[in-house]
């Protein structure tokens, strides 16, 4: 068993993360502290406050089913109120949470989590390994048809996953076994490095299969229909609500650490609206962005703070005969100007991106940041108006027409509208006879469009689930459902399977050298269009203290958090 762990920890400190100081020096001044692993912290400290935290969000909930989710607001709400095997600490890394220990086996094929005996779900049931077969299970099963699946798949390699999820086995041969009430056992193919980082992911979550069965239509829409093992318990809320709340759990094991009576999230779209509303104090943190940055940067409540999340456009290839044309893509791509987005638009710290993989996330066996060189693909991927031009011209050519329409579809939040207006202007202004619309849609109407390739263009964002270049790279694997442009390219797949269950899945500094190579094909074919690496501008209450923030998986994690009378 020792031999496996130092394999694995030589594995394991290839995906460490990189400390996200590329998004200003503003989170200093305000009192965030940043780490080696990439989350920041509203340090400081206060006496404890018996107080609701007041939280904005851009969006509304999507789903609270932990099998369901796919979004990151979604995500972190269900991880308000549902702890899985593992958690993040305040450097981002994996330690206990449900799982009271673990042993992983010589060969690093199998893992065996001893469950705490004092984890209890809300209504006194206690929490046990078959809660967390039932819930891996329903992400694995095609009728359930999980966006995520592939997380235990191609990502988590758990044994027959991927057979399941093709229909060719049951959900019940699953490499997942509740050896007794409180011991789990996990199968993999091949060791993963990132194992344990993927248990504190919301699709690992575990569910009450006792419970589920009372509300299974409904699961997940109301209060009466979630259930609590975590730190807070969901006592106010229905689907596309604008206003929900959450309060402390007593029968949590960790119910001492939390020092907040309860979490009062408000959906707010309107960006000056959530400034007003954080200025009368309705609201104890919110995003900010464009103008108001100009208005409250000087002021000491004001930070930016690494959100992890790559931003770019998808061109339909499968389903728009003129996104096929590399020519037309290379100078769509060609054709922005990332720096004017993010110093003109934003405002908000945030980092013109030219790589398939955000910058300051994942750091190779060396120690270095996989996309540290943003000029590696200078060639495919720059803001040269010149070149992108003289694509344009050659893309128009092969096609046969001097004009061309296309539709892009955006997020009705603030910031997406505004980049997705630049873009157009930019577009427009640099490649003649091209209009691009915009389709303004609810975040969730957008997502289901791109899905189901009932779009041209998408202006959509990724935020990595783990920390490894795979949570991106592994978007663009054939048929994988966040492949929203539907390409597929053999020998990128062939690279990926090499690194996911060939030689080298064990093979640290070779499996990095063909990521760069996997990385390149999608570049060099203009997949997606990058655009930035996301920093989120954010008033935070000088009262509040304790929040931790992470570029990975969960953005925002209150446990800790503390809010002063």
């Amino acid at each position: 068993m020792k031999k496996a762990k130092a394999v694995l920890a030589v594995l394991m400190a290839s995906t460490m993360l990189l400390g996200l100081t590329g998004c200003g020096s503003d989170a200093a001044d305000a009192g965030a502290t940043g780490s080696a692993a990439g989350s920041e912290s509203a340090g400081g400290s206060a006496a404890a406050g018996g107080s609701d935290l007041n939280i904005m969000l851009e969006t509304p909930v999507e789903s609270l089913d932990p099998q369901q989710a796919t979004d990151g607001t979604s995500f972190e709400v269900i991880a308000d109120f549902t702890d899985g095997l593992m958690q993040m600490d305040a450097d981002g890394q994996a330690v206990n949470a449900l799982a009271e220990s673990y042993e992983l086996s010589e060969d690093g094929l199998t893992y065996t989590f001893h469950i705490r005996q004092d984890a209890v779900w809300s209504n006194g049931t206690p929490v046990t390994a078959a809660d967390f077969v039932f819930a891996w299970q329903r992400a694995v099963d095609p009728a359930v048809a999980s966006e995520y699946a592939y997380m235990l798949s191609d990502i988590g390699q758990v044994k027959n996953a991927a057979e399941i999820i093709a229909g060719e086995m049951d959900k019940s041969e699953l490499g997942v076994t509740a050896v007794d009430d409180k011991t789990l056992q996990v199968e993999l193919n091949v060791p993963v490095s990132y194992f344990l980082s993927l248990m504190y992911f919301p699709t690992f979550y575990p569910v009450n299969e006792e419970f589920f069965n009372t509300c299974a239509d409904t699961f997940g829409t109301s209060p009466e229909t979630t259930l609590s093992n975590g730190a807070f318990v969901l006592d106010s809320y229905e689907p596309a609500t604008t206003t929900f709340h959450l309060s402390k759990n007593e029968s949590y094991y960790d119910a001492a650490r939390v020092q907040l009576l309860g979490l009062n999230y408000q959906v707010i779209q309107d960006s000056q609206q959530a400034l007003m509303s954080y200025q009368t104090g309705a609201l104890d943190t919110t995003l900010v962005n464009g103008e108001q940055v100009d208005q409250v940067k000087d002021d000491p409540e004001f930070m930016t703070i690494g959100a992890g999340y790559l931003w770019y456009v998808s061109p339909n290839m499968a389903a728009v005969p003129e996104l096929a044309n590399l020519n037309i893509r290379m100078a769509l791509t060609m054709a922005i100007d990332r720096q004017a987005i993010t110093t003109d638009v934003l405002k908000d710290g945030s980092t013109p991106t030219y790589t398939a993989v955000p910058i300051e996330f994942a750091a190779g066996p060396d120690g270095s940041d996989f996309s540290g060189d943003q000029t590696k693909f200078s060639t495919v991927c720059a803001d040269d108006a010149t070149k992108a031009a003289d694509y344009w011209s050659k893309g128009l050519s092969e096609l046969g027409i001097t004009e061309l329409t296309l539709d892009m579809v955006v997020d009705a939040d603030d910031a997406p509208q505004k980049v997705a207006q630049v873009l157009k202007e930019q577009w427009e202004t640099t490649l003649p006879g091209l209009t691009v619309n915009l389709t303004v849609e609810p975040k969730k109407q957008r997502v289901e469009d791109m899905q189901s390739g009932n779009f041209q263009l998408g202006l959509t964002r990724w935020g990595p689930d783990y920390a490894d270049p795979m949570t991106y790279l592994g978007m663009w694997i054939t048929d994988n459902s966040n492949n929203y442009g539907l390409w597929s390219n053999a020998e990128y797949d062939a690279i990926i399977d090499e690194c996911t269950t060939g030689d080298l899945c064990t093979d640290a500094e070779g499996r990095w050298a063909r990521l760069y190579d996997a990385e390149q094909i999608v570049m060099d074919e203009a997949v997606i269009f990058p655009l930035y690496t996301q920093c989120n501008a954010e008033m935070l209450s000088s009262k509040v203290t304790g929040i931790e923030f992470h570029p990975v998986a969960l953005n925002r994690v209150y446990k800790n958090a503390v809010k002063a009378e």
